[in-house]
């Protein structure tokens, strides 16, 4: 079988190499020679030798080489990837790729275009780096109803909220995330991914997985790290939590919630215990239970070994696996839950004025749009104000959002309130 890498960064270099260290290990598993027919790139690689390599400067020459069979996509963006991947497939060529927004914005038109070409895309690099969370999902848990997934899918933001929960630590949010961009953990602009749009476009391709339903990129409730503070931390960890970003689906059949947000995390829960840059997806199938998947969630070795993991999997099937891009044959196009009607408790903290009356208050507008109180501490903010920080039991959204409205407007109220969403699993 013959391969045609675009794109010789990060992922593409680590494929190049990881083909030439582990060919032969690689063969032995599949009985077949996979060899590099031809390289599209507009630069070299320092850790890549391509002496020997067909090399060229130009990626669409590869999508039309008829001595390439698989085309593999690394080269990142959406406006020439699409137009690679989806010339590749007019071209009969099977595609892998590592390009997460490509396939959460595009894949069904992509899929659309494979299954008619009869050929296959595989995109297990797109998520979770190394850990073979695809795989899983669509082919170990296949007999399973899936009712929920759960994972912390971008190792940049799980750095940040890690280094910022370390005891003793008063790191705010900007000074670790320079420290995470100083180490390479974190692009120049790291919008993408301390916004939430990155595991959107990761948990956005998981849930059609999982669900067998269209990708809803523009559906999905989108809300970063930016705002949490080490103060929420401390709350948060006094009062038994952790805080983590996380991805949720879930499904009852109906309808899908799709949701990216910071959520308090039980200590004691496995997801707790994911730190630094790693990741992990839990998933919940009716028959297997509850499943953790932990791993590298990038890097050069770990995406590149679920790159060729996917070129071996199309030699393995011989190419004949076109239809089932998602795991299934036809997708159910259920309606995307509104981020109003989930149903969560809550973190929540407000800066008032330390007289006396205000906990009454406050208790009272609670009561009203009938939220009650799991948990509450308060503590000496500064001056004459004090923070009271509230755990509510399972609230409705919407009216979560019309007690804040009103706990916002009363005089003794300070500061915006923070709120965060629990995580109950």
């Amino acid at each position: 079988m013959r391969i045609g890498i675009c794109g010789l960064g990060t992922v593409g270099s680590g494929a190049f190499n990881l083909l030439r260290d582990n060919g032969a290990e690689i063969t032995r598993r599949i009985g077949r020679d996979i060899s590099i027919a031809q390289v599209g790139c507009r630069r070299g690689h320092p850790d890549c030798d391509l002496s020997s390599a067909d090399v060229t400067r130009d990626i669409f020459e590869v999508a039309e080489n008829p001595d390439v069979d698989i085309v593999l996509e690394l080269i990142g963006g959406t406006d020439d990837a699409k137009r690679l991947v989806l010339q590749a497939i007019a071209a009969g060529k099977h595609v892998v790729t590592a390009n997460k927004a490509l396939i959460a914005e595009h894949g069904d038109e992509i899929f659309a275009a494979a299954a008619k070409s009869g050929v296959q895309v595989r995109y297990e690099a797109a998520i979770a780096g190394g850990i073979p969370i695809v795989k899983a999902v669509r082919e170990g848990l296949a007999a399973n109803r899936i009712g929920w997934l759960a994972g912390i899918i971008n190792g940049t933001s799980n750095y940040i909220l890690t280094e910022m929960s370390k005891p003793g630590s008063n790191a705010a949010f900007a000074a670790v995330l320079k420290d995470a961009q100083d180490l390479g953990y974190a692009e120049a602009d790291p919008t993408f991914d301390v916004e939430g749009i990155d595991a959107a476009h990761k948990l956005t391709i998981l849930s059609s997985v999982a669900f067998g339903v269209p990708l809803r990129f523009d559906a999905i409730y989108t809300e970063g790290i930016s705002e949490i503070t080490t103060q929420d931390i401390e709350y948060a960890r006094e009062l038994g939590y952790a805080i983590r970003h996380l991805g949720i689906t879930s499904s009852d059949g109906d309808a899908v919630e799709l949701r990216v947000h910071p959520c308090l995390v039980a200590m004691d829960h496995m997801l707790a215990q994911v730190n630094g840059v790693m990741n992990a997806v839990m998933v919940s199938g009716d028959a297997a239970g509850p499943t953790l998947y932990y791993g590298a969630g990038a890097g050069s070795g770990p995406t590149a070994s679920a790159v060729i993991a996917d070129v071996i999997d199309i030699v393995r099937s011989k190419g004949v696996d076109t239809l089932a891009n998602l795991g299934f044959t036809a997708l159910d196009d259920r309606r995307v839950v509104d981020i109003t009607e989930i149903t969560t408790s809550a973190y929540l903290r407000l800066m008032v004025a330390d007289e006396p009356g205000v906990m009454a208050r406050i208790s009272t507008i609670l009561s009203q749009h009938k939220i009650s109180i799991e948990a509450l501490i308060q503590k000496n903010a500064q001056g004459d104000d004090a923070h009271v920080v509230i755990i509510t039991n399972d609230v409705l959204e919407k009216d979560l959002n019309a007690a804040m409205e009103e706990l916002a407007s009363l005089k003794e109220t300070k500061d915006e309130i923070a709120r965060i969403r629990v995580a109950a699993f």
